[in-house]
């Protein structure tokens, strides 16, 4: 089902996913609060026996309707940690499975876009909320842990991505590759920035983030941010100014 928000950062809108085995029914990511959308989720169950609401990690466009929802139906919410617009009943870590009538959800950390940020394996199928979306790369916190949550789905072996925003990807392990290749290429243009002179963030994001609509440029150099800090972490970009109110950066030949 999707929710009736679209935009900039959510696309066409936020994926809210009915996960049932005929019988039982977990809802994921039911999104905002929104009085459609709730009357939507509540006629897609059916005859099916609400079991769980399930959140992908704490963003106001995929968690406020979360507890509202599984106090409507009496069933417990599950999140990996509580945030500002919820507050789940029972916690969830890494490796946590929900049962659902005949089958399970497997909980997978995979930090990077939020430090909560959390995948659920079904079968041979990764509902992957805001980690991996169909058409758009995603905007990231921390550069290091979003590579290292990337290569962990991978490991998965799912054959198919169910993402909280966009379409329903079938070649999962090239959608993830992809990814992978494009955070690569990403730093790489960085540092190419850098080495031929943009040694500050603004300067950076101008020379790489090449023609994107105005109000995306807050995001790009948020971007630009994080990844600096990975890339200075690895010592493949220097910060020659600590002190400075503007983060200034070098390749190392030039310090």
């Amino acid at each position: 089902m999707l929710a009736p928000n679209p935009g900039p950062y959510t696309g066409p809108g936020t994926n809210t996913y009915l996960i049932h085995d005929g019988e039982q029914a977990a809802i994921l990511d039911p999104g905002p609060v929104i009085d459609s959308h709730l009357a939507a989720i509540e006629q897609s169950l059916g005859e099916l026996v609400p079991a769980a609401v399930i959140v992908s990690h704490n963003h106001p466009d995929h968690a406020p309707l979360a507890n509202p929802l599984a106090q409507r139906l009496g069933i417990p919410s599950y999140g990996f940690a509580p945030g500002p617009d919820f507050t789940p009943d029972m916690m969830i870590v890494d490796g946590s499975t929900i049962t659902v009538g005949s089958g399970e959800l497997i909980a997978v950390h995979t930090p990077g876009h939020t430090w909560d940020h959390m995948c659920f394996l079904v079968g041979s199928e990764l509902y992957t909320g805001d980690h991996i979306m169909e058409g758009s790369t995603v905007i990231i916190e921390d550069a290091a842990a979003y590579f290292d949550s990337l290569y962990r789905v991978l490991s998965l072996g799912a054959e198919r991505l169910r993402p909280g925003h966009g379409d329903t990807i079938e070649d999962a392990a090239a959608a993830i590759t992809e990814y992978i290749d494009h955070r690569h290429e990403r730093e790489r243009q960085i540092v190419a920035a850098v080495a031929a002179g943009a040694h500050v963030p603004a300067a950076i994001t101008e020379a790489v983030y090449v023609g994107i609509p105005p109000e995306l440029i807050p995001a790009a150099a948020a971007q630009v941010q994080v990844q600096l800090e990975k890339l200075i972490s690895e010592n493949r970009l220097v910060l020659t100014s600590p002190s400075s109110a503007e983060m200034h950066v070098v390749v190392p030949d030039e310090r």
